[in-house]
């Protein structure tokens, strides 16, 4: 007997942590109170580029209330450096400050009020140094160096090879090739060369990083986070206190945002330190502004050489990338390395030359931010291919639609083969955006595809657990952080399971609970950690099928699951019964594992991308000629999901991506001025609001079940953001011939170009 699908996949279910978030029951790290606990601030370094020849904390740790008072100096019981790709940086700053708002000293207290007195009361004797703000000033002949010694290697095995550039500020550099390009541009009939530039920007995650720490003798130490990646964060720790990582437990509760920012440690070791001094439960919690000064996405500046032959055929592509990693290297190089891969985009071609750099600058440490490297680099190809079809007199979706990869077509020698469609994306895109319409070049019309690997390798895991009276409990490690994880990991154990979902709990992550996850980033969790619960409930499932068939005498293919019984030609057992079969009693249950571990391959990385993630974007804008404010007056975003395993959310993260994609491309960046970060306030730095995102914003999806994820599904929710800059830059190109190279798109450079064009 053949099992009957059960409803659970494929339906737009709303959240099922939807009710407790709208209505405050919610409870994020800076909600919890543990008795005795005490309040932590942080004093920050005012310059970009400081030696820090004294710290002096006698006094704070003297005042009333104060339980720990902390500098660099202090920490020599501990390893005092961290860091996933390099451990250069330190938990609070030893001998140098290399940019303005590093943590110099901390205190913890009694109450905020009392932390906030004693940093008054710390004093730093700084001796201002040079300081390099900008990818020019970093890599000119002599420029200052941000680090002039060798750290150590973080724990990323696809950069145990890590390559800096002795005597410079280049801490890590990619090269990756395929034939000979330089040959193929000599010959080819069309060659572009362009720089594109991709500003800084943050966040703004609507909860700041948050941490609380308590150590205790019989349980070691257990960490409160707002985190992406518990698993990862226990490792810093582990290897910062020379704690073995079984008696390090990180707890996620409700996280609230994050994209990339709460990617590996960035609060929780210093909270350590000091709940560690303190001797009782520690709570540092940052400001916005503090956020600011913790982590931003790398800004860039890609060379790239395109060429192709007459007939529209790309040749050769050439890409030189400089990534601003900021004063410490975070995420950077593997941002850098993942990204400048797959720099040729959706586009088959045949000869390759791709570099990138990592470099250091005295500015906010730059690390993970969704699309993770890529968005800077498609700025740059998708723009150049609208150049291209101009010069070529040729339509720009036509130009794309001859140069894309084939389903199954293979990327790069070891990787896995192209698992979406683009030529449908890319079909529904320019139809609904109404693309051949006449008079479609006159009303702006713009499009982009992108195409971004997932990480590689990779691991989930998960525990599916049955219990007596049927419920189900999923246990596993991917972060719920408002894109709908808990309730898409639901969906999937209720319909393997064939249970209602409200039968079904998702617990938070726990890493002493929880099994393994590798991290919640790449659009991985759907396809990661939902195909692991796929496989741990089926294999209670099977578990299941195997009981009833041993118990009743009947073959296991004359079984099925519905409605949380096993259903048998003549016989409906609920499940409570099945474990009553099995046990003998109205206790035990049936538990499921899951894993998936692709593992290392011959892949150029060190492992086949689980999936690709495709998209394509199409905006339509309007500008004011008088005062070159650019609007997007409609937008369609086209993902290739595999599967929608919950089509609501989906949407949810469809439509997300494109208006915080509208932010780098109209306004969003990070100024400095002689050292100084001039907006690093949500008063001055400038985010999408509602009213700008555009009056006709459409997200559809193509489903042909062809991912490797559960029910045939891909990731999703970071393509949507990767198009929208040259899609929206490439219909204000169409519309008044003005075409720009820096990000963002503002008013100011707009009406600039638009000036220039009339003088010419």
């Amino acid at each position: 007997m053949s099992q009957q699908p059960f409803r659970a996949v494929g339906r737009p279910i709303p959240r099922i942590d939807g009710l407790e978030k709208v209505t405050g029951r919610a409870r994020y790290v800076t909600d919890l109170v543990i008795p005795g606990m005490a309040h932590a601030k942080v004093l920050r370094s005012p310059y970009a580029h400081s030696r820090v020849r004294k710290v002096d904390v006698t006094r704070a740790r003297a005042h009333p209330g104060v339980l720990a008072a902390l500098c660099g100096a202090d920490l020599t019981w501990c390893e005092p450096y961290y860091g996933p790709a390099y451990r250069d940086r330190p938990v609070l700053a030893i001998d140098v400050a290399r940019y303005e708002g590093e943590p110099v000293a901390a205190v913890a207290a009694v109450d905020e009020a009392t932390a906030d007195e004693a940093l008054d009361l710390i004093e730093v004797d700084y001796d201002p140094l040079p300081p390099v703000m900008t990818l020019e000033e970093a890599l000119s002949p002599g420029a200052p160096r941000v680090h002039t010694g060798k750290p150590q290697a973080g724990h990323f095995a696809d950069l145990a090879s890590l390559r800096p550039v002795p005597g410079t500020n280049v801490c890590h550099q990619f090269h990756f090739a395929r034939g000979d390009s330089g040959r193929a541009l000599a010959s080819a009939d069309l060659v572009l060369d362009e720089t594109y530039r991709f500003p800084p920007v943050q966040h703004v995650a609507l909860e700041a990083h948050a941490a609380v720490a308590v150590w205790s003798e019989t349980d070691g130490l257990t960490v409160w986070a707002s985190t992406q990646n518990p698993y990862s964060v226990r490792v810093e720790l582990a290897k910062m206190f020379g704690v073995p990582l079984a008696r390090i437990r990180v707890v996620v509760p409700h996280l609230g945002g994050g994209f990339g920012s709460k990617t590996y440690a960035k609060l929780e070791p210093l909270a350590a330190a000091l709940a560690r001094v303190a001797g009782r439960p520690v709570r540092l919690a940052a400001s916005v502004a503090e956020a600011f000064q913790t982590v931003r996405r790398c800004c860039a500046r890609v060379h790239v050489r395109v060429g192709f032959r007459r007939d529209g055929g790309l040749v050769a592509v050439e890409c030189g990338a400089d990534y601003d990693v900021g004063a410490y290297a975070d995420i950077g190089p593997r941002v850098v390395q993942k990204a400048t891969y797959t720099a040729t985009g959706p586009y088959r071609v045949p000869d390759v030359t791709l570099d990138a750099r990592a470099v250091y600058t005295n500015t906010t440490p730059g690390g993970a931010f969704r699309g993770f490297g890529v968005p800077q680099l498609a700025w740059a190809l998708e723009s150049l291919f609208d150049v291209a079809a101009e010069r070529l007199g040729r339509d720009p979706v036509e130009l794309r639609r001859q140069n894309f990869l084939a389903h199954g077509e293979e990327f790069a020698p070891g990787d896995t083969p192209i698992d979406g469609k683009l030529e449908e994306s890319l079909g529904r895109a320019a139809e609904t955006i109404g693309w051949t319409q006449t008079g479609a070049a006159d009303r702006g019309r713009g499009v982009a595809a992108m195409l971004k690997a997932s990480v590689a390798p990779s691991v989930s895991e998960a525990i599916v657990r049955l219990h007596t009276d049927g419920s189900v409990t999923v246990l596993a490690s991917a972060v719920e952080m408002g894109q709908g994880t808990r309730t898409v990991l639901a969906q999937i154990a209720a319909e393997v399971l064939s249970v209602p979902m409200a039968r079904v709990i998702v617990v938070q992550p726990d890493t002493a609970v929880t099994p393994y996850d590798q991290t919640t980033s790449s659009s991985r969790s759907t396809a990661m950690t939902g195909r692991a619960v796929q496989v741990a409930a089926e294999d209670v499932r099977e578990q299941l099928l195997h009981v009833t068939a041993a118990e009743l005498g009947v073959a296991v293919t004359d079984l099925a699951l519905d409605d949380g019984s096993v259903v048998t030609p003549g016989r409906r057992l609920t499940y409570a019964e099945v474990l009553m079969l099995r046990f003998g009693m109205s206790g035990g249950e049936i538990i499921g594992r899951g894993v998936v571990a692709p593992g290392r391959t011959a892949a150029p990385l060190g492992g086949s991308t689980p999936f690709w993630e495709v998209a394509v974007g199409a905006a339509e804008v309007s500008v004011d000629e008088e005062t070159g404010a650019l609007r997007v007056e409609r937008y369609v975003s086209v993902a290739d999901v595999g599967r929608a395993i919950n089509p609501l959310l989906l949407e949810g993260q469809d439509e997300g991506g494109v208006v915080q994609g509208l932010g780098h491309t109209l306004f969003e960046e990070m100024l400095y001025q002689d050292g100084h970060l001039l907006n690093g306030t949500l008063l001055a730095y400038r985010v999408p609001r509602a009213d700008d995102a555009p009056p006709a914003l459409e997200c559809r999806f193509v489903e042909n079940a062809d991912g490797s994820g559960p029910f045939g599904a891909k990731g999703a929710g970071e393509g949507s953001l990767i198009p929208v800059s040259p899609a929206v830059a490439n219909a204000l190109a169409r519309l008044t011939g003005v075409r720009l190279r820096d990000l963002p798109l503002t008013p100011e450079r707009v009406w600039r170009a638009l000036r220039a064009r009339g003088r010419r």
